[in-house]
């Protein structure tokens, strides 16, 4: 696949040429790493590809290349394309350049389909290839260029492997009469919509461990401290965790400080932060100080779903049945058959195979090979 165009790929006609080799490829391996951890917002800082011959490249989305040829390979279902855990990928290229995908098959949704206990992309390689890979670098800042050629080996062996890996995976697959499972559910991921981008929550600041358990006066500092922090981030582009954790803030909104001395008494308060965001912290504060009563943070209700005692029952039903049938698979229990399955299926009380077949998300392969078990249980 390498031929005349180079490792990295930066321009348009590269970009092009790239996928007019892809698209005549039974298979390529994909991968992406962003900068969440160093940058906020987070940015898709690279996409890695190989074939099955070998051939690897390193595409930059950080580039000014257009991407748009990649949409046709990654959408045609023959060209088979191979990931490990790539719910967060195809996210990332859906919600960045629109893509659709179609033919995929996830190592990761493969590997839980066989019981193994190792799911991480490097104990697969070692223990069904015997590949040792080198050091992790998932915490790395991949926007900086150039990238190290530590950091570009470490990125080409996360395609390198991948379809070598899937072939060994699909065998097993095809042993345990499981081949079938895997495809339907890699196809849901294919066609699942990525999520949308974070919308502004007035009440996100409610989500930090312990807000709940503020009173009011204190939970509108942390409404404050949490619109301030947003603010930090973005405009110093990086993490909100990076700036101050959400157990200071809630902290900080507990103590409610007047002054600098009350602020460095605070757990997780640092020199460094009173530094750079000391006066803007105490500016918080007292804003919140000044929210009439009125006006200030008031807990949403959560009234707990009355649930029939019929359901509960089948509920009962159904996972003492999947402990049982997950066992003599050999299957994590949450694999066979989630938790939102069990109350759907609960809820709805199918009769026949036809009617299970309606719920949604259940899957044909479910009905299939389960359905005879799940409506025993029900009707136990």
């Amino acid at each position: 696949m390498t031929g005349t165009l180079p490792l990295w790929i930066r321009a348009s006609g590269d970009v092009a040429a790239l996928a007019a080799r892809l698209a005549r490829a039974a298979a390529i391996a994909l991968d992406t790493e962003a900068d969440s951890l160093h940058h906020y917002p987070g940015r898709l800082c690279l996409v890695q590809v190989a074939d099955g011959d070998g051939g690897a490249h390193l595409v930059d989305p950080l580039s000014p290349a257009d991407m748009g040829p990649l949409g046709g390979v990654f959408a045609d279902a023959a060209v088979l394309k191979v990931v490990h855990a790539g719910d967060n990928d195809l996210a990332l290229l859906k919600r960045r350049y629109d893509f659709a995908f179609a033919g995929v098959f996830d190592t990761y949704i493969a590997a839980r389909f066989l019981g193994v206990a190792e799911l991480g992309l490097e104990g697969l390689l070692r223990r069904v290839l015997g590949v040792e890979s080198g050091p992790s670098r998932q915490k790395d800042d991949w926007s900086v260029r150039p990238l190290t050629p530590e950091q570009e080996r470490y990125a080409l062996d996360d395609v390198r492997y991948l379809i070598a890996l899937q072939d060994r995976l699909r065998e097993d697959l095809r042993a345990a009469g499981r081949e079938a499972w895997v495809l339907e559910e890699c196809a849901a991921l294919a066609a699942s919509p990525p999520p949308p981008e974070r919308a502004e929550d007035p009440d996100a600041f409610l989500a930090i461990k312990g807000a709940r358990a503020l009173p009011p006066r204190a939970l509108a500092a942390l409404r404050e401290l949490h619109a301030l922090r947003e603010a930090l981030a973005l405009r110093a582009d990086r993490p909100p965790f990076k700036v101050l954790g959400g157990e200071t803030l809630r902290d900080i909104a507990a103590a409610c400080p007047a002054s600098v001395e009350d602020l460095v008494r605070i757990p997780g308060v640092t020199a460094h932060v009173i530094r750079r965001y000391g006066e803007a912290i105490l500016a918080a504060v007292r804003r919140a100080e000044a929210v009439p009563p009125a006006a200030l943070p008031v807990l949403p209700r959560r009234p707990r779903p009355v649930v029939p005692a019929a359901v509960r029952q089948r509920v009962d039903r159904l996972r003492a049945w999947r402990g049982g049938a997950a066992e003599r698979l050999g299957l994590d229990p949450g694999v066979l058959l989630p938790g939102r399955l069990i109350e759907r299926i609960a809820e709805a009380a199918p009769a026949d195979l036809e009617a299970l077949a309606q719920i949604e998300g259940l899957r044909e392969w479910r009905v299939r090979e389960l359905g005879a078990g799940i409506l025993a249980a029900l009707a136990a």
